[in-house]
């Protein structure tokens, strides 16, 4: 006589799903880890300790310009090549016990706080760096350029001023006075006929800028006098300065934020700090350094001699 046992097929049958499921659950569980190793892959192995693609990442980062001429496949392998020989020689160095050293301790203690900061630092720059911290600061530099008149020029500079006056008569006479800064005028801009282009007064020495600005559009100077030599000048044209379009200085007003940012960062922990300097009388160490961060005036105008120097 047969008999049946349906609760052993039932169970069976429970048995199975469980099981798939719980296959199911694993392949889940192991499907996000499958995906990073695809994304991070192992590269290399020295005896077995392995080096990723994220390895080399960071190494770039860190060797930075010595490797900016090299073309994507020669840096590559230059950074896993330089990446074997740190793991060997650094697995040398363990079993010399090069780290139980003092020197060692030392530079260990200090690149680690260099790297507390600058991460640090980079943070509080970037969380700094809002849309509107930087339409903000674009739009107050904006009002120092808007108004703000721009001379163009050429000249001719020589030696002596008996040259300037000898140039200045050759004008006088009708000479173009574009092809007659080719011929005499020896500062590098004579090819271009001595043309200086648009420029604000601060941009020129002083003696330059004064007479620049004064002379109508269309005149030329009396022989000048600057620590370049002699210069006859011919202002073309005057105008407002119109300042540029925040895209054209977005990398330099982000810059300025996030170095404003972390300059206040760093004046903020030193108020908050006890600092005491052994290294000089207690007055000049009670004074805070000066860490003012550089001008943010978005500048379009290109430099020209006779600039400042």
């Amino acid at each position: 006589m047969t008999t049946s046992f349906p609760v052993t097929k039932t169970g069976l049958r429970l048995g199975l799903a469980t099981a798939l499921a719980g296959s199911l659950a694993l392949s889940l569980l192991a499907a996000p880890a499958r995906a990073a190793d695809d994304a991070n892959p192992v590269l290399a192995k020295v005896n077995g300790a392995e080096i990723r693609k994220s390895d080399v990442t960071l190494a770039e980062e860190e060797l930075g310009q010595s490797l900016a001429q090299m073309d994507p496949a020669t840096k590559d392998e230059n950074v896993l090549s330089f990446l074997i020989d740190m793991k060997l020689v650094a697995k040398a160095a363990e079993d010399k016990k090069v780290a139980d050293s003092e020197e060692f301790k030392k530079r260990l203690a200090f690149t680690r706080n260099r790297l507390l900061m600058d991460s640090l630092l980079a943070s509080e720059g970037k969380a700094a760096t809002t849309p509107d911290a930087m339409k903000k600061v674009y739009e107050e530099a904006a009002k120092q350029i808007g108004g703000e008149q721009e001379v163009h020029a050429r000249h001719i500079l020589v030696e002596t001023e008996d040259d300037a006056k000898a140039v200045k008569a050759e004008l006088a006479k009708g000479a173009d006075f574009a092809e007659l800064a080719k011929k005499k005028s020896k500062d590098p801009g004579a090819s271009d006929g001595g043309d200086l282009g648009f420029f604000t007064k601060e941009q020129m020495v002083p003696e330059f800028a004064n007479v620049a600005f004064s002379l109508e559009p269309g005149k030329i100077s009396d022989p000048v006098k600057t620590q370049f030599g002699w210069h006859v000048i011919k202002v073309e044209e005057k105008r407002s300065r119109k300042p540029p379009e925040f895209d054209q200085v977005k990398g330099q007003i982000e810059t300025y934020v996030t170095r404003k940012a972390q300059a206040d960062y760093v004046g903020k922990l030193r108020e908050a700090a006890k600092i005491e300097r052994l290294d000089k009388p207690a007055a000049d160490a009670a004074k805070p350094a000066d860490a003012k961060p550089a001008d943010a005036k978005p500048a379009d105008a290109k430099p020209a001699e006779p600039a400042k120097k």
